[in-house]
C-alpha cells in the first residue's frame, strides 16, 4: 500500500475497519492498482470504474516522488 484513506460507509451496513480503503496499491509488475467505491458507469468487459477521494491520489503521488 502507497496511499490510503478514510473509510466511508459500504452502503450495506458495514465500514471497512483497517482504515486503508480506498486505497492505492503498487503491484509486482509495476503498475498501480486501485481501490474504491463502485460507481454505475458502464465498461468493457474485465473492466469497472472506481472512485477515490483526491487526497489518496495526491498522497500517493507524493509517496511515489511524483
Amino acid at each position: 500500500m502507497i496511499a490510503g484513506g478514510p473509510c466511508g460507509n459500504s452502503g450495506n451496513g458495514e465500514d471497512c475497519d483497517s482504515g486503508d480503503c480506498p486505497t492505492i496499491y503498487v503491484t509486482d509488475r509495476g503498475t498501480l492498482a486501485v481501490q474504491g467505491y463502485d460507481i454505475d458507469r458502464a465498461t468493457p468487459a474485465g473492466e469497472s470504474v472506481v472512485e477515490i477521494p483526491q487526497s489518496v491520489l495526491k498522497e500517493a503521488a507524493r509517496a511515489l516522488g511524483w
